[in-house]
């Protein structure tokens, strides 16, 4: 997984923009930060919620684990892009992006 593979699937949600912050790209929906890439791009982040946080470490430690302190304690997870694979990144964007969409959005797509 490169910064350029997690751009483009954070891109392809519905809704999603890639702004900035902190000197580094984000990823938002409605105007609020759903994922962003760390500032030497090796790893990203992903906010879910501390349910979804638990699997995704359960499932590929290697790849998922909290971000130090308050913060990950409320979901915001990170990624390590070189052990994650393309698959568990897309699954836990789309879990970030449906944690933080406004809630008119999902009603929409599913309607």
């Amino acid at each position: 997984m490169t910064p350029d593979d997690f751009r483009t699937l954070a891109l392809a949600l519905p809704g999603a923009v890639e702004r900035s912050h902190m000197n580094h790209p984000d990823f938002r929906v409605g105007g609020k930060i759903f994922a962003s890439l760390g500032p030497n791009s090796d790893w990203g982040m992903v906010k879910v919620s501390p349910e979804e946080q638990a699997r995704l470490r359960q499932e590929d430690p290697a790849a998922f684990a909290p971000i130090p302190g308050a913060w990950g304690r409320r979901g915001c997870t990170r990624v390590r892009l070189e052990s994650a694979t393309r698959d568990s990144v897309r699954e836990a964007l789309f879990l970030a992006w449906r944690f933080t969409a406004p809630k008119r959005l999902l009603r929409e797509l599913e309607g």
